[in-house]
């Protein structure tokens, strides 16, 4: 478990906020104050008085000084949530690459961005199905041991147990995609009912930019089977183009579920811990 990583991506994600969820969670009563009309008791404003509005609504104050029925409106108390789903195969820890340290990083910025933004958080893992992480609600040097060397696929854990997701929250799914699986199938299993979807795409430098032609020994992390192969310039072509279409196979799909998705290089990532889609798309925002 990398805790320097970890701590790293949490002192960035400090700097940050997560927005609101547009659809209020289930639940008992909140600890947060939306920018939505609600039952809480701190005032937003009047508007005019229609019918079937509560009687106990009226502000007779103001009815008084007008001559026109108003009734107050309060804002919406919400308690968000935020659920991190994290692929924990071998993959994402590809040899001679950042890719580990930008997981734990992130994970740790999310987990900091929860906490800045008062929303509670938990991490979801693709080990042995998709188990919660103990004592992830907590900062993460508090959280239990895990390491990036789980050999099923995250589809697999999800059909093998799902995530005990909290409904109408915000999810987060931070993977590098790089399993043989249909977009939509994966997008509509996370997404179900969460307000909030987050499709994370990390890859290493290599994984975007594959090395030029030359011969290549390539290694399967999950199964270790090795295969020698010579990369040419129409073979590197053909895998940029594919990694492009399998991208565009997950943006259709997120589209389609409203969901969000983004691609994070990892070696770019870790010189700043900067997240620049999320933020123009609104999902996080500076303190």
């Amino acid at each position: 478990m990398d805790h320097e990583s970890l701590m790293l991506g949490y002192r960035w994600g400090s700097r940050s906020l997560f927005a609101e969820p547009p659809r209020t969670p289930l639940g008992t009563m909140g600890n947060m104050l939306s920018r939505r009309v609600g039952s809480s008791l701190e005032f937003m404003e009047h508007r005019e008085y229609l019918p079937g509005d509560d009687l106990r609504r009226i502000d007779w104050n103001a009815y008084a000084r007008s001559d026109r029925l108003a009734v107050k409106l309060y804002r919406e108390e919400v308690n968000p949530h935020v659920d991190l789903l994290l692929d924990v195969s071998r993959s994402m820890n590809l040899s001679g690459t950042k890719k580990g340290a930008a997981a734990y990083a992130l994970a740790g910025l999310f987990a900091a961005s929860a906490a800045e933004s008062r929303f509670s958080f938990n991490v979801f893992v693709t080990d042995e199905g998709c188990r919660r992480l103990g004592r992830s609600h907590l900062v993460p040097l508090e959280w239990d041991p895990f390491d990036l060397k789980a050999t099923d696929s995250p589809p697999d854990a999800l059909n093998r147990q799902s995530p005990g997701w909290r409904p109408r929250g915000i999810r987060i799914f931070l993977s590098d995609l790089l399993f043989p699986s249909d977009p939509e199938t994966v997008v509509a299993d996370i997404h179900g009912d969460a307000a909030v979807t987050i499709v994370v795409q990390l890859l290493a430098e290599s994984d975007v930019e594959p090395p030029e032609q030359g011969n290549l020994r390539l290694v399967d992390s999950e199964s270790g089977e090795r295969l020698e192969l010579y990369l040419d310039s129409l073979a590197r072509e053909r895998y940029k183009r594919n990694l492009a279409r399998h991208q565009e196979n997950y943006h259709i799909a997120c589209r389609r579920h409203g969901a969000f998705f983004t691609t994070v290089v990892a070696e770019r990532f870790l010189e700043d811990g900067r997240l620049d889609e999320l933020f123009h798309a609104e999902l996080l925002r500076y303190k």
